[in-house]
């Protein structure tokens, strides 16, 4: 691993001297290079904002320490920029992808999401990271010359592919797709601006993907042990975790619960930004990359965790799905934002005129699936809080999600 602080660009990074460009061409900025801009773009759009009101896990009133959108968003930011640096890769743009990962996610969690495809089902369904494409490259409309954010191919190839190709060689649907298809929203913009939907995305998005996973291992941990889902003691079922708390309980004996979490948690970010920066430095050092190209181009993944941290990986979220997601309490709070969302849905399909001028403008005379499609980004773009306004405002009962 490079020192800390050392700043060194690789050959395989992406070089914003170098970007593909934006599907509107632009004049450069004399002071930003192109991923920052993307950045800031993404960080000034209404999308970004309105993550502060949408749930992570649990609904925004809950409390103010647990996890919303737009927290959870910072720290996979901060962790991706750690990982880049270290690799020598394009903090910037590793930066924007992080920042932009979760813009399509709707109110209430994963729950609004599986309500949304169940709604969808007959017209495409629902897909976040579809979605989130849609919102930087129509839904976003803030400039005077196009819609969208008009950001650079690095970026929307990063957004789509973070977590691998979405076709196979031959042009199939690939990896989470290869049941249902690629979702059209992705395929429409590829037809007009190729992303390169059979290769991998830039070393840069993989990072921010693992990122993501660091991020929720962690952060999960700490909101369920604040939500007294669980305990400490519970979680030295986990054989990572019961290594790291030995060695808390060795180092500091007695030390009060709230510290004793906070060192886990430091510990179990440290541990897996160590690992994915030794194994990525391996893989990289295996396959020698060129240039940026040569990563996506590769046969899988450059950045990864080593076997050991996969299992980690995969025992803390095995842990986290009964004890966390599926707990009797989250459980009844994802039935009721369920019915919330799905009651929204068939009343704006049925009375557009209900939501708001822009939105139902030009639906008079509009198919199925385009009234549906334009319900479901109205839906998709509000907060829960909003959501539930929305709904009192419709409906006689609505659920207080507690």
């Amino acid at each position: 691993m490079r020192p800390h602080g050392e700043h060194w660009r690789a050959p395989y990074a992406c070089d914003p001297a170098r970007s593909r460009g934006r599907l509107f061409p632009e004049e450069a900025s004399p002071t930003r290079s192109e991923y920052q801009r993307d950045r800031d773009r993404i960080i000034h759009s209404g999308a970004f904002r309105r993550l502060k009101h949408k749930t992570q896990v649990f609904v925004y009133h809950e409390g103010d320490h647990y996890r919303t959108r737009l927290t959870h968003t910072i720290e996979v930011s901060q962790i991706a920029r750690a990982i880049a640096r270290s690799l020598g890769l394009d903090e910037d743009l590793a930066e924007a992808l992080a920042l932009s990962h979760d813009l399509g996610h709707t109110p209430f969690g994963h729950t609004g999401e599986d309500a949304l495809d169940a709604c969808m089902a007959a017209c495409g369904g629902f897909d976040h990271n579809a979605q989130a494409l849609r919102i930087v490259t129509r839904l976003e409309r803030r400039y005077a010359a196009y819609d969208g954010l008009n950001l650079t191919w690095e970026t929307l190839e990063g957004l789509v592919k973070h977590n691998g190709p979405l076709l196979d060689a031959q042009g199939r649907p690939f990896g989470r797709y290869a049941e249902r298809g690629v979702p059209g929203a992705i395929l429409e913009y590829d037809a007009v601006h190729d992303l390169g939907l059979a290769t991998y995305a830039s070393a840069e998005a993989q990072v921010a993907a693992l990122a993501d996973d660091i991020a929720y291992d962690a952060h999960d941990i700490d909101d369920g042990l604040r939500a007294e889902l669980f305990d400490l003691a519970d979680l030295k079922r986990v054989p990572f975790l019961a290594e790291l708390l030995g060695d808390i309980e060795r180092r500091y004996p007695g030390l009060e619960r709230h510290r004793t979490i906070h060192e886990l948690i430091r510990r179990v970010i440290t541990r897996f930004v160590e690992d994915v920066t030794i194994e990525s430095e391996r893989r990289l050092a295996a396959l020698a990359p060129a240039d940026a190209d040569a990563v996506r181009r590769a046969d899988g993944p450059v950045i990864a965790f080593s076997p050991a941290f996969m299992e980690a990986d995969k025992s803390i979220k095995g842990f986290l799905y009964p004890n966390m997601y599926r707990a009797p309490r989250v459980m009844q709070v994802r039935a009721e934002a369920d019915r919330v969302v799905r009651e929204l849905f068939g009343r704006f399909c049925a009375e557009p005129d209900l939501m708001p001028e822009e939105w139902h403008r030009g639906l008079a005379g509009a198919d199925e699936g385009r009234r549906a499609r334009r319900v479901a980004d109205y839906i998709a773009g509000m907060t829960d809080r909003y959501a539930l306004s929305e709904h009192r405002r419709l409906f006689d009962a609505t659920p207080e999600l507690r």
